[in-house]
């Protein structure tokens, strides 16, 4: 009997501990957030959308690295000597034309492991958590400044430079080769016999005096 009563208030008692936060909240009024026109503020260090501050960014491509599932593309596309793309918010300069930086939010698993490698700091995790889409191509975010067309004209002009760097090298290398070629070619001086022979007789002249 007396194990009986025992169970009977261990099941009493586990039911009013289990109980506890439902009776704190049974006589409070019930608040309904009225969203989306009300929002409940996120914490300081929230992890949500990525932001890429273009103008900061040098095209290191470590954020790409450091991202586990690939949903960063970075293409870059040497500067020509002429051009000038100006320094970043911390002093770095910028030697590399940023031609696509895409971030596919929809493979992000919000690991905010891309935003610690980053030397300018250009690339961040923001508030913002709502940007669905019908269609998955537009989670693909572009945050390049170029146009395609600028990319592009960008990447001829590099091209066009590499080209013509390169011809002038091999122009360089067979003016070198002819000028060797023209060394090698050219007769050398005839001796003069007569001079020679003069010589000669003043030497056999030295040798009898000191003989005598």
């Amino acid at each position: 009997m007396k194990e009986y009563l025992r169970n009977t208030w261990l099941a009493i008692w586990t039911i009013l501990i289990g109980m506890k936060v439902t009776f704190k909240h049974l006589f409070e009024p019930a608040v309904t957030i009225q969203y989306p026109d009300v929002r409940i503020p996120l914490p300081s260090r929230a992890r949500n959308r990525l932001y890429v501050n273009i103008d900061d960014c040098i095209g290191c491509d470590q954020c790409a690295r450091a991202c586990p599932v690939d949903c960063i593309e970075i293409e870059t596309v040497k500067a020509l000597p002429t051009d000038d793309l100006g320094t970043t918010s911390n002093g770095k300069r910028k030697a590399l034309w940023v031609t696509s930086f895409t971030i596919d939010i929809a493979k992000c698993c919000f690991c905010q492991l891309c935003v610690f490698p980053c030397p300018t700091e250009c690339i961040k995790m923001t508030d913002v958590y709502e940007y669905s889409e019908y269609e998955r191509e537009n989670l693909i975010y572009q945050f390049s400044a170029l146009t395609p067309g600028e990319a592009e004209e960008k990447k001829a002009n590099y091209e066009k430079f590499m080209a013509e760097k390169a011809a002038a090298k091999e122009a360089a290398a067979k003016a070198k080769v002819q000028a060797a070629q023209k060394v090698q070619a050219k007769p050398a001086p005839k001796e003069n016999t007569d001079e020679k022979k003069d010589e000669n007789k003043d030497l056999d002249q030295q040798k009898n005096k000191s003989t005598e």
